[in-house]
């Protein structure tokens, strides 16, 4: 179904690189052409016809806000720094602070510049908490978002032959925004695990899966246990089409092959744990997902007739895309559905092709997206994190290259995914004098008896190991740690416990 262009341009599973197309991160070689007609707002209008150009415009003015707003602290301090012995320093520099910022800095870090140097590394950090912690703000109390309608997603879910969707992306933060954006999918009703590499913790997966089959069975949430769907397991790995040498997933070297031969690896072992434990594999289903960090672009991998995933046979969404470009809304779903039996064969349930067809189309709004917005593909196409998250939580973290998870309880657990996410603010901070951020923080049930106090041992006990772990950077004051608790039952904001960077302020609040 495909031209012989379009084969012939995609690239599949080769790491054989073109010309290198520039330095990572930079907007570099040719993108492809956008497709979107700017209009006289400035917006643009979708000529794909199963696009959703109405909700682009949303999210995209919703994503250019927060990163504007992480992205002004460094300029705005550089001017603090320049004004540090100008009369009326303290003056200045709040003004400034207010008016680029949106908040006061903390007294106690401005007092004495005009007696020592500027504090400029706590500055930053405590910048970048306030920051992390307006933005939480607005996620729980105006839903900027505008996410999906849950209960909707629940049933399509369900007609599917599914009742619960688990998906365990890659850590980079090149995929946080895989829920909202990448797959259209509302984040309240998806469970997210992010892992270096996609490779998800099974013996962790395994106890979500009793839980939820204990629910069902006791509660009857989301549906009964003798319903006869299937709990559905996604790992997402990652590749970069501008620069797969060197963009792909660290975790697995950029090599793509081997990222999607690690996710296969984890789906197939939770199944195999499922079935070995609980005699119920056949309850599990399995799904692969590569996403090309570029361009938002997805392969989906066709389950096999032996229930193995088979990697060489993915559905890649840009192709469909390009396909479909120019047929009625009812074209381009007849062509994606007979394109998705084509690639299943006979093996593949009608409620996973179902499914399967719901996700791709969904991501044709996200590749439109890219393309309309960014020219085709991001001009940071490598790591541009703000901050790295360890802990549990982080659900209002639905944007590209905001946030470096790290899931853990404890720091040795996740010592792999930590280290790869230090080794990468290595680069983007410490190698410019500017502290590593580390938001620790530790969601509960308040509905739980001592669930808040054993989050708040959680949250010391991680920030101490995080700085005996790094202890060379934090003694040089290039690690700072902000340490919340949330109460889930509650639905409220994050409650700030605790700052590295110590001012009047710090003392239960930040």
């Amino acid at each position: 179904m495909l031209s012989a262009r379009n084969r012939h341009n995609r690239q599949k599973w080769s790491n054989s690189a073109p010309a290198r197309l520039g330095r990572p991160g930079d907007r570099a070689g040719r993108s492809p052409a956008a497709v979107g007609v700017r209009t006289a707002g400035g917006a643009y209008t979708s000529i794909h016809p199963l696009t959703n150009s109405g909700e682009n415009a949303h999210l995209y003015a919703y994503e250019s806000s927060v990163k504007a707003a992480f992205d002004a602290i460094v300029p705005t301090l550089k001017e603090v720094s320049a004004l540090q012995h100008e009369a009326e320093f303290e003056k200045q520099a709040q003004q400034l602070a207010r008016t680029r910022l949106g908040f006061e800095l903390p007294a106690t870090l401005l007092d004495d510049a005009w007696v020592t140097q500027l504090d400029m590394r706590s500055l930053f950090a405590w910048c970048l908490f306030e920051t992390y912690r307006r933005f939480c703000d607005d996620v729980f109390t105006q839903d900027p978002l505008g996410d999906n309608d849950d209960g909707s997603f629940q049933n399509l879910l369900q007609e599917c032959g599914f009742h619960t969707l688990d998906v365990s992306p890659c850590a980079d933060g090149r995929l946080a925004h895989v829920i909202r954006y990448v797959l259209r999918l509302p984040y309240k009703a998806v469970r997210r695990r992010s892992y270096a590499g996609a490779m998800f913790d099974i013996d962790d997966s395994l106890g979500k899966w009793v839980e939820t089959e204990l629910v069902r069975f006791r509660e009857g949430k989301p549906n009964t246990a003798d319903a006869p769907t299937r709990y559905l397991k996604v790992a997402v790995y990652h590749h970069s089409s501008v620069d797969p040498q060197h963009e792909g997933c660290a975790a697995h070297g950029s090599d793509t092959r081997k990222a999607a031969e690690g996710g296969r690896e984890r789906l197939l072992g939770f199944q195999q744990a499922v079935q070995n434990t609980y005699c119920c594999g056949a309850s599990i289903d399995c799904l692969l997902i590569g996403m090309d960090t570029d361009t938002d672009g997805i392969r989906i991998h066709m389950p096999a007739a032996n229930g193995d995933i088979d990697l060489d046979n993915p559905i890649d969404s840009l192709e469909v895309y390009d396909a479909t470009a120019r047929m009625s809304p009812a074209q381009a779903d007849s062509w994606i559905a007979g394109h998705i039996e084509e690639k299943g064969g006979a093996s593949l349930e009608r409620g996973m092709a179902r499914f399967i067809a719901y996700l791709l189309t969904n991501n044709l709004s996200q590749v439109e997206y890219v393309r309309s917005y960014y020219g085709g593909h991001y001009s940071d196409i490598g790591h541009a994190e703000h901050f790295i998250g360890a802990g549990i939580g982080f659900e209002e973290v639905q944007l590209r290259n905001l946030t470096f998870f790290a899931y853990l309880n404890t720091v040795e657990e996740a010592a792999t995914d930590l280290d790869v996410g230090i080794s990468i603010f290595s680069g983007l901070n410490v190698a410019h004098s500017l502290p590593v951020p580390i938001v620790v923080r530790y969601d509960y049930h308040g509905n739980v008896p001592g669930a808040r106090e054993r989050a708040e041992q959680h949250c010391r006990r991680v920030s101490a190991a995080l700085n005996e772990r790094y202890r060379d950077l934090s003694e040089r004051g290039l690690l700072h740690t902000l340490q919340v608790v949330r109460d889930i039952n509650a639905a409220g904001r994050i409650e700030i416990l605790d700052c590295s960077v110590r001012t009047a302020a710090t003392a239960g609040a930040h």
